[in-house]
């Protein structure tokens, strides 16, 4: 799970008068985010749910008594219990509903705890969709009208129902062209709206139009004669918000496709428009490496730590989207020869508009200190909230590109222009390319300024609480994309970015927040829009208030098998690592992992475990290597034949997944500490840096050998260092650098920033001061070198990307298996025969963790010619030491190196 920076938000409202006047141009030039036309302070819960137009169920509620839902158009209802309601201008009655609830609306109020089911009169029903557009305030009150308790009601369910009709609109946001453009603004209950026309990014407004209300979508529409492609705008909607009143938010698109500086307002552009579209744009197609979701092996990256520090791209690029169009420069080359090996996408962190970067004048802290110092952190944190840096989990608009990233964020075409031209460069470099997305909450909700969603329809957007409040599991504000018209935000989004950007794949971030039926829709309707396959992966993490399909089927690791659509997988990650992402305390050193020590290397924390932990953890790593798939029948190390969702993990079944593509596998990634980080905890001290970056390469192997999809973080192939930071979402470009001349990794930059990490301090002081856990460039150079043999490997067989589990099974068997095994070896044969892509009769590789060399015998192998794969043999090769592995064919032995990955191949 991510954790997220959050920008205090400024309450910058203002009072006017009269209540309701028609929206003037000089409202649309306010200074303040939100004007109070009607003042009604005071907040009340929202423990009621309306479950469609008409039913309404109050959880833990009374029956007796008699229940009104009481309205009024400006706000100002008070309901205190024991007195009668004041402010409301009228009311309808509510009844006991005696029926059962229609089945798919209970199911999916499943979660709303018992209490009565109200009723409106069928008389009423006509009146209900206008009275939405007011505040509602349900009471139980007594039979001379004396409040017995009230609350205000939860309305996604009602509108819903009520605008069913709005999930086949095609045209949100704005639509410029020949005749003219269209605005299109979905909120059903606004009061009045009106689209505000700015001709830059900066000054007065030059025109309003009203928006004509469409009671069928609950849509507002404008048509202006004008192409005003090119322009700005911005929304002003009267609504209803709880503790406010009735307030005029100006606020921009929801569907905006670009935007001024710092977001303030939307842009206007067709972006089929040929000045928006790249020399070339047209023709250019992806790299055509990707056949099937297996085949993927991804690099995840950031825009701004690709450049920012690398001097070889001219200054005003660094940082910026253009320094993907430096194809000499050393990052662009260092991502070529990536590709040249077998590499097939770069996945970058978020690319939409973020809310937590200043696009203009950030701050740029330029730390120093010794390599145990608190002082880089310091400073680094004195500006996190103002500087260029944060990973960018905090979306803004989903569908606007990020302008920190532009050369110029003051204008609004050249963003989307510049990451056309990003997804150029890299497609040019034989690179497809998947962006990151975070649908599952926004960086604000209600009245804040940085509120879009909420601010156009209050409180339909966010998932809520028992009490109406908007739920933070994911440490941001969680959006409800069970809800009708967030699910189709997010399906719309997904869309603009496959079919207008190019973006070949996607990754969801915490992904076990959204329906797995969503999600099924948004794959179906990226395909459609582009006419091919654009993978899904995300982070299918089971918890918070949807934990254990609470709401709905999640799409989480274990709900998702059969949907093709991929998860990461934590079975693998953990045991090579050890221990797992909430350590703390001594428990981030003693927990050593398969690749750093666990039993057979203990540092001085581990203390003596049990020979079972390491056999344990050899079974959990042939878990990942198979693809975590459920049916894998895997000889356990007690000796007994288990399929893999037979074998436990935390209560869980260890395989989860139907097919190898809906696993992704992974040893590090932007979240928790670097894999060279956490080795620099947990292997000896003594160790190495020769073995530290052995050590590395170990933890690259399994993935690259894994069934499924393989995972690598920018740089972990050159041993990258956030100096033990175990978030560095917020922690500036000094703890996120790269060095693409493989002169350092960065350790030793100073203590991570203290939020998160300051209780281990103790602990890391030492470590950052010892220079012996610096690696030196050879080193570097050496698991660079490594890591490119390991993709040339996998890029060489079909056999490391096997499409279906019945494959996985019928073609991967695991040798060295069962009580008697050395568990720091893993050995693997892969059956070729007859299979399409194999390049070779058979495969056989190893993965030796120990110190020592250990040999292994396959019966099976008696007698066959086998040979060291020939990227092994190869002048150029990487690791030297796996060319010292042997064959003898006369008892079927393979004799693997310390610390050493091998693969011997039959022709």
């Amino acid at each position: 799970m991510i954790r997220y920076f959050r920008l205090a938000a400024v309450a910058a409202v203002a009072l006017a008068s009269p209540a309701h006047a028609a929206i003037s141009l000089q409202a649309c030039d306010s200074p303040a985010f939100a004007t109070v036309l009607h003042a009604a302070p005071g907040k009340l819960e929202a423990r009621a749910v309306w479950l469609d137009r008409r039913l309404a169920q109050w959880p833990g509620m009374a029956s007796e008594g008699r229940f009104r839902l009481y309205h009024a158009p400006t706000g100002g209802i008070h309901a205190a219990a024991g007195a009668k309601v004041q402010g409301a201008t009228g009311s309808l009655a509510l009844t006991l509903h005696a029926g059962a609830v229609p089945t798919p609306t209970a199911q999916r109020f499943k979660y709303v705890a018992a209490g009565p089911v109200l009723a409106l009169d069928e008389a009423d029903l006509p009146r209900i969709a206008q009275l939405h557009r007011e505040q509602l305030v349900l009471v139980r009150e007594d039979a001379n009208g004396i409040v017995l308790a009230a609350t205000r009601l939860q309305g996604a369910g009602a509108l819903d129902d009520l605008y069913a009709a709005a999930q086949a609109l095609p045209d949100l946001g704005a639509t410029p062209g020949k005749r003219g453009t269209s605005f299109a603004l979905w909120a059903p209950t606004a009061q009045q709206a009106a689209v505000c026309i700015y001709n830059k990014g900066a000054g007065r407004a030059s025109a309003v139009h009203p928006l004509a209300f469409d009671a069928r979508t609950g849509a507002w529409r404008a048509q202006v004669a004008t192409n005003l492609s090119g322009r700005y705008y911005t929304y002003a909607v009267d609504v209803i918000a709880d503790g406010a009143g009735l307030v005029r938010n100006l606020v921009t698109d929801p569907y905006s496709v670009s935007l001024s500086t710092d977001s303030k307002r939307s842009y206007i552009a067709d972006l089929d428009s040929p000045s928006l579209k790249p020399k070339g744009w047209d023709a250019q197609r992806a790299p055509d490496t990707v056949k099937a979701q297996a085949d993927m092996s991804v690099y995840e990256l950031h825009v701004r730590d690709f450049s920012r520090d690398d001097t070889s791209v001219p200054e005003k690029k660094r940082g910026k989207y253009t320094a993907f169009g430096e194809t000499n420069s050393n990052g662009m080359r260092h991502l070529k020869a990536l590709a040249q090996a077998g590499l097939t996408d770069i996945h970058l962190l978020p690319v939409y508009d973020i809310a937590s970067v200043p696009e203009k004048a950030c701050a740029r802290p330029a730390p120093k200190g010794a390599a145990d110092s608190e002082a880089q952190q310091a400073l680094v944190m004195q500006t996190a909230a103002s500087d260029c840096y944060n990973w960018g989990y905090d979306p803004f608009h989903y569908n606007a590109p990020e302008g920190s990233y532009a050369s110029d964020a003051e204008d609004g075409a050249r963003r989307i222009l510049e990451l056309r031209e990003m997804v150029m460069n890299l497609h040019r470099a034989g690179l497809r390319v998947g962006m990151d997305v975070v649908y599952n909450h926004t960086f604000a909700s209600g009245q804040k300024e940085k509120s879009v969603l909420d601010r156009v329809v209050p409180g339909y957007y966010h998932r809520l609480d028992a009490a109406g409040a908007v739920t933070q599991s994911t440490c941001c504000d969680n959006t409800a994309t069970e809800n009708a018209m967030m699910a189709k935000l997010m399906v719309d989004s997904a869309v603009l970015w496959a079919k207008h950007y190019r973006m070949d794949s996607f990754r969801f971030d915490l992904m076990g927040h959204q329906p797995r039926a969503a999600m099924e829709r948004l794959q179906s309707a990226v395909n459609m829009a582009t006419g091919r396959d654009v993978q899904l992966i995300g982070e299918g993490w089971n918890f918070g208030e949807v934990e254990n399909g609470a709401r709905f089927v999640q799409a989480s690791q274990l709900s998702l098998n059969g949907s093709g659509i991929g998860t990461f997988s934590d079975r693998a990650r953990d045991a090579a690592r050890g221990g797992s992402a909430g350590d703390s305390g001594e428990a981030v050193i003693k927990q050593q992992g398969y690749i750093n020590g666990l039993v057979y290397d203990a540092n001085t924390l581990a203390g003596a475990r049990p020979r079972a932990d390491l056999l344990q953890a050899a079974d959990t790593i042939r878990v990942g290597l198979a693809g975590t798939v459920r049916s894998y029948p895997l000889a356990n190390a007690d000796g007994v034949t288990r399929k893999l969702e037979d074998m436990k993990y935390g209560g869980q079944p260890a395989g989860y997944a139907s097919a190898p593509g809906e696993t992704v596998n992974y040893v590090e990634n932007h979240d928790n500490q670097t894999l060279y980080d956490a080795n620099a905890l947990k292997l000896p001290l003594a160790t190495s840096s020769a073995d530290r970056a052995r050590v590395q390469v170990l933890g690259l192997a399994i993935n690259a050998f894994s069934q499924g999809v393989a995972y690598f973080h920018a740089g972990s192939d050159i041993l990258r260092s956030k100096s033990l930071d175990r978030n560095s979402f917020n922690s500036g470009d000094w703890f996120n650098r790269i060095d693409w001349t493989y002169q350092t990794n960065f350790f030793g930059s100073g203590l991570p920033p203290a939020e998160d990490n300051a209780k281990n301090w103790p602990l890391f002081q030492p470590l950052l001061a010892n220079p012996a856990l610096r690696p030196k460039p050879e080193d570097i150079a050496f698991a660079r070198d490594a890591f490119r043999d390991l993709l040339a490997i996998r890029a060489s067989s079909t056999l490391f990307r096997l499409r279906t589990a019945e494959e996985v099974a019928r073609r991967l068997r695991f040798f060295n298996v069962g009580p008697q095994q050395e568990p720091t070896v893993i050995a693997a044969h892969l059956d070729g025969r007859g299979y399409a892509g194999a390049g070779f009769t058979g495969i056989r590789y190893f993965i030796n963790v120990d110190k020592a060399a250990h040999v292994v015998v396959d019966e099976a192998a008696r007698g066959k010619n086998l040979r060291l794969h020939p990227v092994h043999g190869a002048a150029a090769a990487g690791d030297k030491r796996a060319a010292q592995a042997r064959f003898d064919a006369a008892t079927g032995s393979f004799s693997i190196p310390p610390r050493t990955a091998v693969v011997f191949v039959e022709d």
